[in-house]
């Protein structure tokens, strides 16, 4: 599957992404990960500022507040996750060229009918995508 480290996430983190989408069918839903001791344990439901069915996008505002509420509650930004409506859950040129942050994690979560894995997880470090195997924790 994957040539880098695997990402560790509680289930319940899965199960939200998954639902944060499924409430969002008409444009793609976005959110920022958070954890500690690298374990993605929180996860943040932001605005898609775009508004979109293609892209998202989270406002500076927004974001600057999230990263304000990690500092405090002493959480470490571990990753990313957005929604395709329409196809597969593989980055798009878009997702890779927006890719700001090569030590994070990626999850996009598919709508598609009949998508083989709902959610799949990605490294993008300067262009290059790895998808990575997805340990699901209780911890």
């Amino acid at each position: 599957m994957a040539d880098a480290e695997p990402v560790r996430i509680r289930t319940e983190i899965l199960k939200k992404m998954l639902e944060h989408a499924r409430s969002e069918r008409r444009i793609e839903c976005c959110g920022l990960l958070a954890g500690r001791d690298g374990v993605i344990t929180h996860i943040f439901p932001t605005a898609n500022a775009l508004a979109s069915a293609t892209a998202y996008e989270i406002a500076p505002t927004e974001l600057f507040h999230l990263f304000k509420t990690l500092r405090a509650e002493g959480l470490t930004h571990l990753g990313h996750y957005h929604s395709h409506l329409a196809t597969e859950n593989v980055p798009s040129r878009i997702d890779i060229e927006q890719a700001g942050y090569p030590d994070h994690t990626y999850f996009i979560v598919s709508l598609l009918e009949g998508a083989p894995e709902p959610i799949r997880a990605f490294s993008i470090r300067d262009g290059v995508v790895r998808e990575l195997e997805i340990i699901a924790t209780e911890e």
